[in-house]
Parts: structure tokens; sequence; C-alpha cells
């Protein structure tokens, strides 16, 4: 497969991994030292701590579906810029009517190619859009996940989009 296909693969890799709850897999998706940045309070540089934590917050649910979608990707050698637009529901039937939590945001990666295969080394992921009931996705006490929704264009205009500076 080219590099594109293959780090679409991994892109996808990620829904499927979060929805089978299986972190393993985050493994062959992420560095070692991976930076993921998912807002304000929900950040980790350790990929042990990263996978730990989304498994007790995901534990909550009965069912996710995430969707990776409008894949944009430039390679420059062996280093690659992503950006994915991602939605997701996350249903919790104990957190009564609706049993439901839809998001949809993006995910703004960089990645390196590494003997094993592409992984993503930095990502931003942000919350653009939320509906339904929050109670589905209230964490563990541990666990702060702040939502701060963002606008595409104004993470643009402020710079803060890697794929926008790899494309120039």
């Amino acid at each position: 497969m080219s590099d594109r296909e293959d780090i679409i693969q991994l892109i996808n890799l990620y829904g499927f991994a979060m929805d089978t709850q299986r972190w393993d897999l985050f493994d062959r998706i992420f560095t070692e030292d991976c930076d993921a940045d998912y807002g304000p309070t929900s950040h980790w540089t350790d990929l042990a701590r990263f996978k730990a934590d989304f498994g007790s917050f995901h534990e909550l649910f009965d069912a996710t579906q995430h969707v990776m979608t409008n894949h944009l990707v430039t390679v420059e050698g062996d280093s690659a810029a992503v950006h994915t637009y991602g939605s997701w529901r996350l249903v919790r039937h104990a957190a009564g009517d609706p049993p439901v939590w839809d998001g949809t945001g993006y995910y703004d990666d960089q990645l390196v190619r590494t003997p094993q295969g592409w992984r993503i080394r930095k990502r931003v992921c942000r919350v653009v859009f939320w509906t339904g009931n929050p109670k589905v996705q209230t964490p563990m006490e541990e666990i702060e996940f702040k939502l701060d929704l963002v606008s595409l264009r104004q993470e643009a205009a402020d710079g803060r989009l890697n794929y926008l500076h790899a494309i120039g």
C-alpha cells in the first residue's frame, strides 16, 4: 500500500480500537512518547498512561461508535501531517434518557515513519459540536474531560493546525 493508504488505515484503526476497547492496538497507532492533546484538562505524553486513562473512561459505556472521515494526508519523507474529521456516539443506558451523547470534531496529527510503520507522534483532538445527554460521558473523578468547543476556522486563523503548516 502507499504511504497515504497506510496512514488512513492507521487512523481508521484508532476508531476500531476505541469501539472494541482494544487499548493494546494503541501500540500500533501511537509512538511510545506520543503527545496526545484532547483539550485543556486531557493531555498525555506517555502512551501507557494514555491507554490506561482511555480504558477507564470508556469502560462506562455500553457501546461506542467512532467514524473517521475526510482524511487529508501530506507525506514528506518519514513524517506526515494528517487532518481527519471524526464523529462519535457514546451509549450508556444507566445515564437515563436519552442514553446517548454524540459529538463531532477533528484530529490534527503529526506522524512519523518507524521500523514498525507509521505512528502518530502528536495528536490534537478538538470537539466542535455535541448533543445528547452529558451524563453519558460523565467521567470518573480522577479524570476531568472538559469539553471546549472549537471552530476549525478559528484554529486555522490562530495558526494551530499542523496540516495547514504542512501544505503551506
